[in-house]
């Protein structure tokens, strides 16, 4: 069987152009997730394929960077569908790793696809340092009250009652009171 898995990064970006080349490659089922491909950790459906996927059957993406953005993971990704006889393959890239060639052109691929995630992270920190110079950037607003924090604990309720009341975990508290 192929199955088709689609992801974008975020909430706001649709999925139908995905899903509709999957289905149109002959996918049987296509899984979607809207979710950071930087990491594999919260990608239940990418989880999901990978538990399901059984010897001869076809993972499928649009592109390789859709599946992984860092080369381990990928690296990760390909080893265990080939441990478990599944290829994988791209519709809108010669990949297929049922082939040597397939296979090069994959390894080829994940490495711009990591490489583009750490030029992006750099323009961002540059955007960001040049942001601060000028004084417009701030960071993110506090989100603990500190001054809540600090006069709850002079009242002489411990550090877990404080993030109890306060609805928050207790090493907030614990870096509140150290400041």
């Amino acid at each position: 069987m192929k199955y088709g898995y689609a992801r974008c990064s975020t909430q706001s970006q649709d999925l139908e152009i995905q899903r509709n080349t999957l289905l149109s490659a002959g996918c049987d089922v296509v899984r979607e997730e809207k979710v950071s491909g930087t990491s594999l950790r919260g990608r239940s459906e990418l989880n999901t394929l990978l538990e399901f996927l059984r010897k001869g059957d076809e993972l499928v993406v649009t592109r390789i960077d859709r599946l992984a953005r860092s080369m381990r993971d990928l690296q990760n990704i390909v080893y265990e569908l080939t441990e478990k006889g599944v290829h994988l393959s791209a519709t809108e890239q010669s990949i297929n790793t049922s082939t040597p060639e397939g296979k090069c052109f994959l390894d080829m691929l994940g490495v711009f696809a990591e490489f583009e995630t750490r030029l992006r992270h750099e323009r961002q920190m540059e955007g960001i340092k040049k942001a601060k110079e000028k004084g417009v950037y701030k960071g993110r607003k506090q989100t603990l009250d500190v001054i809540k924090i600090k006069e709850l604990a002079a009242d002489g309720l411990m550090k877990t009652e404080i993030a109890k009341r306060l609805g928050i975990g207790r090493a907030s508290v614990y870096r509140a009171l150290k400041d």
